[in-house]
């Protein structure tokens, strides 16, 4: 696959550019950009790697590449970008690369565990300490770390205090993320900005809610949690799957929302989003595609319909793009047959089995079996240091009748401990067997 030429920073872009896609060059009445151009393809199942797309504005007078950025937006690109495992027995992203860009949303598509949640944490600096990253990546044409208030980052799960009302998370936030230097009550008008663009006025006197008490609905949860991240006004916005646990509607509202915010303030989006409705999908300015860790397509998310006909996978009627994309590059399911049912394994081989993964499973629980190992070790050195040289006079019976009574409480107490493990054992043996029928 051929390396990806990036579109580079360009300080003061003429307004008379062409935007990302066809479309907003039909507005300026400039030529169309010309068609994507595409690699040789051995199969977008076969081969992953062997799908591309390379996608840029282009000034037609002097054929040169350039970029269009909003005025104060950031401009993001990443070249070369590779994510191994600290140990380098894993590789989960090869030399990707890419760009986004001010007032766009770029989503990020691919089959679970293609790595768009790792793309999108090395871009955002925070790549998990077991993993190491090497690339090119720069922010408007620099290399530079993201500084605070610049970028921001939500995850997927929605981290809220269930008590708080959706007024009291967002007012206490402001205060909090806001400089000391702003007026409180300028804090607060920054609040109710932010309310009013993630739509939440409805619901500002209703508690966030939880496991166990009524709250706010998924989609609100997730439009507070992105409200939170805004507050700052960062010129650069990570999501984490926005739209997961939530339905077509809650997803389009969300997502709107979002598209709305880019384009009024300039942001910079990208999105991990998995298998979009129609409607979302067509909220994107910018599709990046992966899979097995490589760039399968990366432009306007519109031509993707016309670059996966072009190499010989035209979307069916009636049927979703983004599922049809995810279809065409998933190999996770590719089965060469049905397996035939065997036997199951004998008992000695179950019990050898079962014994050498709960003792993984211990080994590697060091918040729970080790810290008990260590409880264990200090009661046992108390009760020698207690009970230590006491003789062998009357009052010794008495003193050793009671360290056996105290001794056989404890080990009888300290074996009850151990009763979650059976249950983890058991509800993995329940999921064992319910897999073999």
């Amino acid at each position: 696959m051929a390396t990806s030429l990036l579109p580079r920073w360009a300080p003061t872009p003429s307004p008379s550019q062409p935007r990302w896609g066809p479309s907003a060059a039909a507005l300026t009445g400039e030529v169309q950009p010309p068609e994507p151009p595409t690699a040789e393809v051995e199969g977008a199942v076969g081969s992953p790697g062997g799908i591309h797309s390379e996608l840029h504005d282009i000034d037609h007078r002097e054929g040169r590449l350039v970029d269009t950025p909003h005025d104060g937006g950031v401009f993001i690109t990443w070249e070369d970008v590779w994510v191994t495992a600290v140990d380098g027995r894993a590789t989960i992203l090869h030399g990707v690369s890419g760009s986004a860009r001010p007032g766009h949303v770029l989503a990020i598509m691919g089959p679970s565990g293609c790595g768009k949640t790792t793309l999108l944490d090395t871009l955002a600096g925070r790549l998990d300490k077991n993993l190491r990253s090497k690339g090119d990546t720069r922010i408007n044409g620099r290399r530079q770390r993201l500084a605070f208030g610049i970028s921001a980052y939500v995850t997927q799960e929605n981290m809220l205090m269930d008590t708080l009302t959706v007024r009291e998370a967002i007012y206490y936030s402001a205060q909090i993320q806001l400089p000391d230097t702003m007026l409180l009550a300028d804090k607060l008008a920054r609040a109710n900005e932010a309310i009013q663009e993630m739509g939440l006025t409805s619901a500002l006197e209703t508690r966030i809610g939880g496991r166990n008490t009524k709250g706010i609905s998924g989609g609100q949860r997730k439009r507070l949690s992105i409200c939170l991240e805004i507050l700052t006004r960062p010129r650069l916005l990570f999501l984490d799957e926005p739209t997961s646990g939530l339905d077509s509607a809650a997803s389009f509202h969300v997502m709107n929302r979002i598209a709305d915010l880019a384009a009024r303030e300039g942001m910079t989006i990208m999105a991990v989003v998995h298998q979009p409705c129609n409607e979302v999908f067509e909220i994107f300015h910018g599709l990046y595609l992966l899979a097995s860790g490589r760039t399968i397509y990366f432009g306007p998310a519109t031509n993707a319909n016309e670059f996966f006909a072009s190499n010989g996978y035209p979307c069916p009627p009636m049927r979703n793009p983004s599922d049809h994309f995810l279809r065409t590059i998933n190999r996770d399911f590719e089965l060469g047959g049905v397996m035939i049912r065997r036997n199951q394994a004998s008992f000695l081989t179950k019990v050898f089995v079962l014994t050498r993964r709960s003792f993984v499973n211990m080994y590697r629980d060091v918040g729970y079996y080790w810290l008990r190992l260590g409880i264990y070790i200090s009661i046992s050195l108390c009760l020698g240091t207690i009970y230590y040289n006491f003789g062998y006079g009357y009052d010794s019976i008495r003193s050793r009748s009671s360290m056996l009574m105290f001794t056989s409480g404890l080990l009888t107490l300290m074996a009850i401990g151990g009763f979650p493990s059976f249950v983890e054992e058991m509800k993995a043996g329940i999921m064992d067997k319910n897999l073999s029928t």
